[in-house]
């Protein structure tokens, strides 16, 4: 190997001579015109072999955005992947939060009963936070349409409660900071 690499050192040696000579030397018009071809030729082939490392480098880099963006998107995927179910035993969490609305009748219930219900519930609760789900109450928040639906507008007259959320009729959900159900809420409005 050691051999290779000294005949091609040799050989570009031959050709650093060899150019000197024929640009010093006498020789005939032809010879000289070949030499110019060759060289310009040469200077062609690494520009067009630059072209092709270079085009070879972005198509790499790429790939490896490709994959970066492949692996991010399988991460989203299982992130996400409950979204429907969960979604749907949101309707499962409304039924409790009636059930203990009216705490008149629940009060009412069985002791044993009732704790036994309010024992399901709180399980029930923690494994859907255990997956991502998490209770949006923007009370006192400012009002901000692409996080919250405005169920109702409440004429106020302090400033500070211009378009600040006055309360929540109906809380909201979020699964992985992702909003699955928005918050419906009262609305404060200055008016003038």
């Amino acid at each position: 190997m050691a051999q290779n690499m000294d005949k091609k050192a040799a050989e570009n040696d031959d050709i650093v001579i060899e150019e000197e000579q024929t640009e010093d030397s006498g020789l005939p018009a032809v010879a000289r015109e070949q030499v110019k071809k060759l060289k310009e030729k040469i200077k062609a082939l690494e520009k067009e072999s630059k072209e092709h490392l270079d085009g070879w480098q972005r198509e790499r880099a790429d790939f490896v955005n490709f994959k970066k963006r492949i692996e991010q998107e399988k991460i989203e995927t299982v992130k996400f992947a409950n979204e429907n179910l969960i979604a749907d035993l949101l309707s499962v969490v409304e039924s409790f939060d009636m059930a203990f609305a009216n705490k008149e009748i629940w009060e009412k219930v069985d002791k044993n009963w009732r704790v036994g219900v309010e024992y399901i519930h709180a399980q029930f609760l923690k494994i859907l936070k255990d997956n991502g789900l998490a209770e949006l109450d923007p009370a006192g928040e400012k009002f901000d349409p692409a996080k919250q639906v405005a169920e109702e507008i409440k004429e106020v007259t302090d400033e500070n409660e211009d378009g600040t959320i006055l309360a929540v009729k109906k809380k909201g959900f979020s699964l992985n900071g992702r909003i699955l159900v928005a918050p419906q809420v009262v609305v404060g409005e200055l008016k003038k």
